[in-house]
């Protein structure tokens, strides 16, 4: 649909989850490095007009690569995300998967997904998402990533966010929340961006019916539409 529209889609995989060579050891991945390697991927391929469309870890590191270089994104799209502050806890449902994500045996990724979703994955789909990770040591982005999250004062990655979220109270840029109702890990999320952004002043928030964390996979048309609707009501 995104095609269809006259769009461009750049979905970069993040280090440690696509099929080429990837860092072995979880110690190799943290919060900081994931937001400087994407920092650098973006700034090589010299990206501008963007429209930022982020969902799960998505926002986590997207939204700081977008308020590090504000002249290379025209719009924001946040769904299922967030950028956390050492003043806000996680929900109930996200300790949780923290702590089943550390203790279960064999990680097995494509099920994750299936889990977080509504929708019943086929075999095909979640055999898709387990493809770059053919057995246990490959899995050591995804099997860590819970535990980066930036979690109480004195984590390194409050300070880098909290200025993020100082260019965020400052955006006047178009800013579009579309959250699912179902999600329990991000569930309310949305109002924070709507109060603080002034960007998402007067655009068509959206709270989606019927979708599960990953809204790409229960809701990807009415999602894609949502978003190519706020592309053409904000034109640059």
């Amino acid at each position: 649909l995104h095609i269809a529209a006259g769009h461009r889609v750049i979905t970069p995989d993040l280090i440690g989850f696509g099929r080429s060579d990837k860092p072995l050891q979880t110690t190799d991945y943290t919060y900081e490095r994931h937001v400087a390697w994407m920092n650098e991927w973006l700034n090589k391929n010299d990206f501008t007009g963007m429209t930022f469309v982020g969902q799960d870890w998505g926002g986590l590191i997207g939204l700081r690569l977008v308020t590090a270089n504000v002249d290379r994104f025209d719009r924001i799209v946040v769904a299922n995300t967030g950028l956390p502050l050492a003043t806000r806890e996680p929900s109930d449902a996200f300790r949780a998967w923290q702590k089943f994500s550390q203790e279960v045996p064999v990680f097995d990724v494509g099920m994750m997904i299936s889990g977080g979703s509504k929708t019943e994955l086929a075999p095909e789909v979640i055999a898709a998402y387990n493809a770059p990770f053919p057995d246990e040591s490959y899995k050591s982005a995804a099997r860590i990533f819970p535990t980066l999250y930036p979690d109480g004062a004195e984590h390194p990655s409050n300070i880098a966010n909290t200025k993020a979220w100082e260019v965020l109270r400052a955006w006047n840029k178009p800013l579009l929340t579309a959250f699912t109702d179902g999600d329990p890990i991000t569930r309310g999320g949305h109002k924070t961006f709507q109060q603080e952004v002034p960007g998402a002043k007067g655009q068509a928030h959206t709270l989606i019916t019927g979708g599960g964390h990953f809204l790409q996979e229960d809701k990807g048309e009415e999602f894609a539409t949502v978003v190519n609707a706020f592309i053409a009501a904000n034109p640059v």
